[in-house]
């Protein structure tokens, strides 16, 4: 990993994401704050999010219920840890 990904909140350079526009008007730090399942959310699930899923190997749903579950700080210590950006779909 070259750096720390600065969150939604902070990722100027992603204006054009769909999922950070909605964190950003609800005023949500990561979309783990919403009260919809997150595979029922139909901005979290579009193409573009799918394809990004399938390229990086990644289970997005996984990572929004874990964060959930245990916190922010807890995620990015599990991702320092395995020395990853997401987690894996299984």
């Amino acid at each position: 990993m070259k750096g720390k990904c600065p969150g939604c909140n902070k990722n100027e350079k992603a204006s054009w994401c769909k999922i950070r526009n909605c964190c950003l008007e609800k005023g949500y730090h990561t979309c783990a704050e919403c009260v919809k399942d997150v595979k029922e959310c139909k901005i979290h699930n579009n193409l573009i999010g799918k394809i990004f899923a399938f390229l990086f190997n990644s289970d997005r749903a996984a990572c929004i219920r874990f964060i959930r579950e245990h916190g922010e700080q807890t995620y990015a210590e599990k991702m320092t840890a395995d020395k990853q950006m997401t987690m894996k779909r299984k």
